[in-house]
């Protein structure tokens, strides 16, 4: 990808699960974790686990009593993740979720948060999912929703493209490209799901400050290449600026970050 978006790597992982979990992903983590109807010796798998948030919330929620299979294609990702969880009753697999490396009805649930919107071919993403669950299995997924309604990464996506101004980075569109509910839909029936239904979340997600949200939207994400490779001298003004106006629109110590993301659920068919 011209942009390095899916190179997670280096300091990237600890910076994103340290500085945009709380503002992004936990708050999320524990809606798709409660989602998840459980019970005793169920296989589920999640795909795009990145650092583990939603995973964490699994292995709580199955209380040692399921097994949980935990995936990402990202190599640090998937590393920082099991160090992070250390001893958690989790199977780490390195998989692509486009093509897994699992049998044919393999799993009862299968969980992808927020990662869809980074597949380079969502269909087979959703046709994986639909091949490896066992009849009746579930399908877990989220997306964001539209960029301008998540400030946090809006205001992160105009500020860094005032540095750039003949050519500004476009990360974060990616992460906002499935905001259609339609789409989303479209592509689970046509992968096979039936009872495909969504829903439009708001939530809250909070940082200690203004500062620690900047470190991570920008040394968080695939970004902070792209800055180093065009701009290194202007990281320091660039995290700076996302700061500063970050706390003028959002507040400070702490800040709230109002977020709008879409979760669906989706089963394969009995016969």
């Amino acid at each position: 990808m011209a942009e390095r978006d899916a190179a997670f790597v280096g300091s990237i992982p600890a910076h994103y699960d340290r500085h945009l979990g709380p503002v992004l992903f936990h708050e999320y983590g524990d809606v798709m974790a409660a989602r998840l109807g459980v019970w005793r010796g169920m296989r589920v798998l999640e795909t795009a686990c990145g650092t583990g948030i939603v995973t964490e919330r699994l292995t709580a929620r199955l209380a040692g009593h399921s097994h949980l299979v935990a995936t990402d294609l990202n190599e640090p990702m998937l590393a920082h993740a099991a160090a992070k969880l250390g001893g958690a009753q989790v199977e780490w697999r390195s998989a692509d979720a486009t093509n897994l490396p699992f049998a044919d009805g393999e799993f009862d649930a299968v969980v992808c948060q927020f990662g869809l919107m980074f597949f380079p071919d969502k269909a087979a993403g959703a046709r994986e999912a639909f091949r490896v669950l066992r009849p009746g299995g579930c399908f877990l997924v989220s997306v964001w929703d539209r960029l301008d309604d998540n400030p946090v990464p809006r205001i992160t996506h105009e500020t860094v493209a005032a540095f750039f101004p003949a050519d500004p980075p476009q990360f974060y569109t990616i992460p906002f490209s499935l905001h259609d509910p339609e789409v989303v839909s479209r592509l689970l029936a046509d992968a096979g799901f039936v009872d495909v239904e969504w829903e439009r979340l708001d939530a809250t997600g909070v940082s200690p400050s203004a500062t620690d949200v900047a470190r991570g939207v920008i040394e968080g994400n695939p970004i902070y290449l792209t800055i180093m490779d065009r701009r290194p001298e202007a990281l320091g003004d660039i995290e700076a600026a996302v700061a500063r106006n970050l706390a003028a629109a959002l507040g400070d110590r702490p800040l709230r970050a109002p977020l709008r993301a879409l979760f669906f659920s989706a089963r394969r068919p009995v016969t």
